[in-house]
């Protein structure tokens, strides 16, 4: 029994910390800035824990009895959180009181856990051997939590499921300390069977997954969802109505069919067309396959090198189907590697060199994203270059977050870059603004490839005017210490958030 009740700890230790982990990454896709949200996420949990350790010294009778019956709850409330916050996130007012007040709950549960466990061994083995052994396997089932959440969690099962499996498992536990005390406690079949009820719920919920974040995720898009799965990275989602195809990063908007093409017209021709015969080109984001679609209008392009975290994106799109077919087969092009791996990272190891960079990632929302505009970021795309090298960088809005854009463009010029600002008017986004990075000074493009549908020389030259509302009020130069920019971003865009 003494064994079976430390495997006890194992399984409650492993349950516990994957509803942590599964609260921060619920927080982290739906309010953004990752580190904030895991931070306060943990805090919240751990303090939690603290008040249930605490309350349990109030437990004075029928401790066996408690134990099973905040296993039952704790599988219950953290089984269901997951799909409670996805399911609520569009129609409470203010989320984040959920939210805490889920965590608040899932800790003080938690709390209560191991301390009524070792008042239960306690009879069974000496002090310094139940210390020791129970919190040797609770340590080993937080280890092995951290491990399978993302390694097997997150890929496979995605959060709602992973959320209802791990209720299932603390469910079990407490039928399985039923049947271990069917002697020492008052109406075993009754806590039997509402544990075996438990246990049921949450296997419907755990078979139902995708039909609830179906659910929870047709009342966030307004049009119908083709395709959505999380990943280790992102949740990504895909929708489609008509002829009208969007994609959607975490719940941000990260292109629409009808009008991606300006976008991406801006981001690449200017940069490219600047130059003369460019042949080795490198992408950073942009695992849609847009861009490089863009490229290789160029018949000099002899090398295009991708760059993008997240392999089930630039599976998906290379994929024959409707989403290649927007970036005309570009990532199955011959001259297109693909290469998954972190752009900070792979870049720093790398020692091809470049004509032109295209720098297509999402906006600095966190610090992961943020380290991505740091200037030592920078230098390292600077090291990248060729001589007489450009690289041109998607910089957010320069209207709805000016400072945040400016702030890209004073980091460029830290690191000795020349900047030509400019910006264009995307209709799913409104006015959005990149920056050519130039080793030399910048060139203005002689002539564009046939057949764009929005970028002239005209129509650049309008793009570098900007009018008084778009100028900077505060300057800063975004470090990987700092972070300013993401700060920055929060607060600009969190203001034209809040007023709508």
């Amino acid at each position: 029994m003494t064994y079976s009740l430390l495997i006890t700890a194992f399984v409650i230790s492993t349950c516990g910390l994957v509803y942590e982990l599964i609260a921060g990454t619920v927080a982290s896709y739906l309010l953004g800035d990752s580190v904030t949200q895991f931070s306060t996420v943990i805090g919240v949990y751990l303090f939690s824990m603290g008040i249930g350790s605490f309350l349990s010294r109030y437990v004075d009778k029928d401790i066996i009895l408690k134990f099973i019956q905040v296993e039952m709850l704790v599988g219950l409330v953290g089984g269901c959180s997951a799909a409670l916050l996805f399911m609520s996130f569009e129609h409470v007012e203010n989320f984040r009181i959920l939210l805490y007040a889920l965590v608040t709950a899932i800790g003080v549960l938690v709390g209560l856990e191991i301390p009524l466990l070792m008042r239960i061994l306690q009879d069974k083995l000496e002090f310094k051997e139940l210390v020791s052994q129970v919190f040797t396997f609770d340590y080993v089932g937080a280890l092995l939590a951290s491990l399978l959440f993302p390694l097997l969690l997150v890929p496979y099962l995605g959060l709602i499921r992973s959320s209802f499996l791990f209720g299932i498992f603390n469910a079990l536990v407490a039928v399985w300390t039923v049947h271990l005390f069917r002697n020492d406690v008052k109406g075993t079949f009754g806590l039997r069977s509402a544990a075996i009820t438990v246990a049921i719920a949450l296997s419907a919920g755990f078979v139902f997954s995708d039909q609830l974040m179906t659910w929870a995720e047709s009342s966030t898009y307004q049009e119908p969802i083709i395709f959505s799965k999380s990943t280790p990275y992102q949740r990504i989602v895909i929708t489609c109505k008509g002829k009208e195809v969007r994609l959607f990063l975490n719940g941000n908007l990260q292109f629409n069919s009808r009008d991606e093409y300006r976008y991406h017209e801006a981001l690449v021709h200017p940069a490219m067309s600047s130059l003369k015969n460019p042949e080795n080109i490198l992408v950073l984001g942009g695992g849609d396959g847009m861009a490089v679609r863009e490229l290789l209008k160029y018949p000099s392009v002899k090398t295009i090198q991708l760059v993008d975290l997240d392999p089930e994106m630039t599976k998906l799109f290379r994929a024959k189907g409707l989403l290649s077919q927007l970036n005309n087969d570009a990532l199955s092009d011959p001259r297109v590697t693909v290469i998954n791996q972190d752009a900070f990272v792979w870049l720093r190891k790398s020692k091809d060199k470049f004509d032109c960079a295209i720098i297509d990632f999402p906006d600095p929302s966190n610090f992961s994203l943020g380290k991505l505009y740091s200037d030592t970021f920078y230098k390292t795309v600077k090291r990248a270059l060729k001589p007489g090298g450009v690289c041109v960088i998607q910089s957010t809005s320069p209207y709805f977050a000016k400072n945040s854009y400016w702030c890209v463009v004073n980091t460029l010029e830290s690191v000795g870059f020349h900047t030509t600002p400019y910006h264009a008017y995307v209709p799913s986004f409104g006015d959005w603004g990149y920056v050519v990075a130039s080793i030399d000074k910048f060139e203005h493009p002689a002539a564009y490839p046939a057949n764009l549908r929005y970028v002239t020389d005209e129509s650049f030259r309008q793009m570098l005017n900007f009018p008084p509302d778009m100028v900077a009020t505060e300057k800063c130069v975004n470090k990987l210490n700092n972070q300013k920019l993401v700060h920055l971003f929060e607060s600009e865009w969190g203001e034209y958030v809040e007023t709508f």
